[in-house]
């Protein structure tokens, strides 16, 4: 086969076959596929898409790039299962749901990535703890996951290599936003992990990839199509990212977050609660450690509850290299911002509206996230105590408070912050959390 005849026949619109495609994953693996070629192959699909079949054979030829988990040896006594999001801000779901799973009979060999533009990443959350090794190699990750429950790591250089290169030559073309390419970059990792089932979280709304509801929707439907028809039995939530999940954005500052959320000090936001909750009795029920959905949500309510989902968090980060105390004495080992000041309100009245991608960039501005893959990140910096769509404000009260290096960058977010959240009169009308569930 000739590369270019392959990508001519998808530049001209045409379905490929599987071995065509496997032909062009084992180029873009082995090398023999130049930057441009790869970039050519990004720009037919992102201009001409795929089939589901082209979807499915992208996705196992990325996968089988490298190694594939193969959990039977362990001998685990429950099924392995995973969650994926598709990112946002404030989304720190991850961190709470892999130990709460994992409390109740569930192993959760979660691979995470890195934040990029004004999403945060879990493995940047992560890697604000001391110590803790987000890349640790297969045999630790395997180990962990069997002795602990989770591990929440991320990707190695063995699994779905290909991706990777296909993935960085993306990101400088253009085709990132490519439904097909998201899809089965996303979905050759959790088919290489091994999994018994996948629940995916597809967040809509400003602060999202998928700003609308028809793209989140056409993405969650690809995904768990894909996915099944892959042997990877899947189920999506679209859950709202049209404002701030939680009461923290930046990375110590989500870990914090998440502590208090697992030891329960304090009250738990609602909406990240609710996802959480709904996330966790979905992977139960696929993971078929309970008869319902109902009966997941309320297996891991009690997990919750008495205490073990925040003792399984402490052994994972134990585990992979935290500290062993950090549970107990979690603000000893996440570092603190030098200069901490309130963005208040201008004016009174209801919070009617946010655009959450720009409070994500307010935090990017601000040292905490990444304007390019390369930068370094400053884990104290961010945005705490937000303020929620819907709430009474009076002028001058706090919407949030900034944790900043700098009065400057302080004020440079301040401003941000306030152009990103609308205050009106009166207050808006209810949005769920959980917008929608997609089976095949």
């Amino acid at each position: 086969m000739l590369p270019q005849e392959i990508i001519r026949r998808k530049r001209d619109g045409h379905e490929l076959s599987a071995g065509e495609i496997a032909f062009i994953v084992q180029g873009i693996h082995d090398g023999s596929l130049s930057e441009g070629q790869v970039a050519s192959f990004a720009m037919s699909v992102f201009f001409r898409g795929m089939t589901v079949p082209e979807r499915v054979a992208l996705t196992l030829g990325l996968a089988r790039s490298g190694i594939t988990l193969d959990w039977r040896e362990a001998a685990l006594p429950g099924p392995v299962i995973d969650k994926h999001s598709s990112g946002g801000v404030g989304d720190k779901v991850s961190l709470m749901l892999a130990p709460i799973v994992a409390a109740c009979g569930g192993f959760v060999p979660m691979i995470s990535g890195r934040g990029l533009g004004h999403t945060g990443g879990t493995l940047d959350k992560l890697s604000s703890i001391s110590g803790y090794e987000t890349q640790p190699d297969i045999a630790t990750f395997r180990r962990v996951v069997r002795e602990v429950g989770c591990a929440v790591i991320g990707q190695t250089d063995d699994l779905a290599p290909a991706d990777r290169r296909l993935y960085a030559v993306r990101d400088v073309t253009g085709s990132v936003e490519s439904i097909p390419l998201l899809v089965s970059s996303i979905m050759s990792k959790k088919v290489a992990e091994g999994l018994d089932g996948l629940v995916m979280d597809v967040k809509c709304g400003s602060g999202a990839f998928c700003d609308t509801e028809p793209m989140a929707r056409d993405l969650a439907q690809s995904l768990v199509a894909v996915a099944n028809q892959a042997g990877l039995p899947t189920i999506a939530l679209i859950t709202d990212m049209d404002r701030v999940l939680g009461r923290e954005v930046g990375n110590a500052l989500e870990v914090m977050e998440t502590v208090a959320y697992l030891t329960g000090e304090g009250t738990r936001e609602p909406r990240l609660h609710e996802v959480t909750m709904a996330l966790a009795g979905e992977m139960l029920a696929l993971g078929a450690l309970v008869p319902s959905v109902a009966a997941g949500r309320a297996r891991a309510e009690a997990a919750l509850a008495d205490g073990r989902a925040a003792e399984v968090f402490g052994r994972m980060v134990a585990a992979l290299g935290g500290p062993a105390d950090f549970l107990e004495h979690s603000g000893r080992y996440l570092s603190r911002a030098p200069v901490v000041k309130p963005c208040t309100a201008l004016r009174s009245g209801h919070v009617v509206g946010m655009n959450a991608r720009q409070v994500g960039i307010a935090v990017v501005a601000l040292g905490g996230g990444r304007a390019h893959a390369d930068d370094a990140i400053d884990p104290s910096v961010g945005l705490s105590e937000m303020t929620d769509v819907g709430v009474p404000i009076r002028a001058g009260n706090p919407l949030c408070i900034v944790h900043a290096a700098s009065e400057t960058d302080a004020d440079a977010a301040i401003t941000l912050v306030r152009e990103a959240i609308r205050i009106g009169d009166s207050a808006p009308a209810h949005r769920p959390v959980v917008m929608e569930r997609v089976v095949q």
